[in-house]
């Protein structure tokens, strides 16, 4: 449930009222009109309900410059209605305008975002380098890598050429300083690079496009049904930091076989996880407002998940190539 509260002109309290009335409000209330002429309307709305609300109220007040909507999230709202007595768990998607500033944020490319990569990176490359599981399993968690591409995939699902690029170039720019930072690493590094867990991110087979498939799947409804208490494990599923710091670290050994290995492993979790939040945005109508932007981002999404269908068949063909050279 959450709590929408209104800010328009008096004029158009009627309307507020009636949209209102029409998306099944549980509670309406409006306040006094103040000496500019706004005045005030709360509503409480499921969560089911809440994107339709904001699409008509943003429909019909979206010529007045003044009109301002809150949306506040509900802890509790006493007495229980008799829909939530009777509604049975399921799962809500999150307001489009929710979710956008949500991924919005980790596509920025500041110094916070790279003193992330760059600390993410250290504790990544040190727990491959002693095969310590649970250092790795740290630097998974703070998965500086995973923002970007669902917030590229996001882009694409609105149509959203800026988020698109902000976040293309957010992505680009943590995946060079990672391999970048853990390459120089790799070359001063005194002993031999031989670790279990650093050999464990040099060889992708088929089932990792499985794992990556399903991990960037559940990436994308963990953000859109706002299940926060499974991001953490989606973090360490997808998993895109370690193959980017092992690319690296073989690289500056001059380990180039292990280092193609390591980057056909990050190529792999990168297309598949954009792929799979892509279908996940698609089949739960993740999309623009207006109807003309529904259509072009349509497209743009059709596009986009042919051409990371494409990619993943050719990275396919590499690892079927890999596996009949290492038989030979």
């Amino acid at each position: 449930m959450k709590y929408v509260e209104v800010i328009t002109g008096a004029s158009s309290t009627n309307t507020v009222i009636a949209v209102a009335q029409k998306e099944k409000s549980y509670d309406t209330r409006l306040g006094v009109e103040d000496g500019n002429g706004l005045q005030k309307i709360r509503m409480l709305v499921d969560d089911d309900r809440l994107q339709s609300l904001l699409d008509t109220l943003q429909n019909v007040l979206g010529s007045q410059l003044s009109t301002r909507i809150v949306v506040l999230p509900v802890e509790a709202s006493l007495p229980l209605t008799e829909a939530e007595k009777s509604r049975k768990e399921k799962s809500t998607i999150a307001a489009r305008e929710s979710l956008y500033v949500d991924v919005r944020k980790n596509a920025r490319l500041d110094w916070n975002y790279v003193v992330l990569v760059f600390l993410s990176t250290v504790v990544a490359s040190i727990g491959l380098i002693n095969s310590n599981v649970a250092v790795v399993i740290g630097a998974m968690v703070i998965a500086p890598l995973l923002g970007p591409n669902l917030a590229l995939s996001l882009g694409t699902a609105l149509g959203d050429l800026h988020l698109m690029r902000s976040s293309l170039q957010t992505n680009l720019a943590g995946i060079f300083l990672a391999v970048f930072l853990s390459a120089i690493l790799g070359v001063f590094w005194p002993t031999e690079l031989d670790a279990p867990e650093l050999l464990l991110r040099t060889e992708a087979e088929f089932d990792s496009i499985a794992l990556a498939l399903a991990s960037g799947a559940a990436a994308a409804l963990s953000l859109i049904t706002g299940l926060s208490s499974v991001l953490v494990g989606v973090m360490v599923a997808v998993a895109l930091l370690p193959p980017a710091a092992t690319l690296g670290l073989m690289l500056g050994s001059g380990n180039f076989t292990m280092a193609a290995g390591a980057a056909l492993l990050l190529a792999i979790n990168i297309v598949c996880v954009n792929l799979a939040s892509n279908l996940v945005f698609l089949v739960k109508g993740i999309s623009p407002r207006a109807w003309m932007e529904k259509q072009k981002a349509k497209k743009t999404m059709i596009f986009y998940v042919l051409g990371w269908l494409a990619v993943l068949l050719i990275l396919a063909w590499f690892i079927f190539l890999r596996g009949t050279i290492s038989l030979d």
